[in-house]
């Protein structure tokens, strides 16, 4: 009887498979299955956004932001809504601020420097937690995340600052 089991791939005593399916496999089901959103914690892991609500803040990432240049991109500030952090280039997912490369009118190049010095001071002020949505990355390969600190999105305050829009999939123009 054992070895019929073990011929089917199951075990003798619950009838299940003798396999065990990876983490990585059952948490992408999780994911995908699921549909909502997650967050990237102070531990590492990744945890749902409702759990997060019901939940203390965790912020714990952090480092100095500089404006990105020609030299590293470890930490540093792209624009308004994209950004280097720990050598992974990232789009804030819910908001779009005006273009910097290039800007369309003399209105966008100064609203968009505007935003992208704001980001850099949001993101020195303090630890802050990234939160992953249903897509990873963005056609360009940048990480799409929310920026929060004490469960309050950075880009919120951008909007509330004139500084950028709610993302709604579509860029809108910045002139006139």
């Amino acid at each position: 009887m054992h070895d019929r089991h073990r011929a089917l791939g199951k075990s003798p005593r619950s009838g299940q498979s003798g396999r065990r399916k990876p983490l990585t496999a059952i948490l992408w089901a999780m994911v995908i299955g699921g549909g909502g959103w997650l967050a990237l914690g102070g531990s590492g892991n990744l945890i749902s956004l409702g759990a997060l609500a019901m939940t203390p803040a965790t912020d714990s990432l952090s480092a100095a932001f500089s404006i990105c240049g020609d030299s590293s991109r470890m930490n540093c500030v792209v624009d308004g809504d994209t950004l280097w952090f720990r050598g992974e280039k990232i789009r804030i997912a819910d908001i779009d601020t005006p273009e910097l490369s290039p800007p369309r009118c003399q209105a966008e190049r100064m609203r968009g420097e505007a935003a992208k010095t704001r980001l850099m001071t949001l993101l020195n002020a303090g630890k802050f937690s990234l939160v992953a949505g249903r897509r990873d990355e963005d056609r360009f390969g940048r990480k799409l995340r929310v920026i929060t600190r004490a469960g309050h999105s950075l880009g919120d305050t951008l909007i509330d600052e004139g500084l950028a829009r709610r993302w709604d999939g579509a860029r809108h123009g910045w002139c006139g």
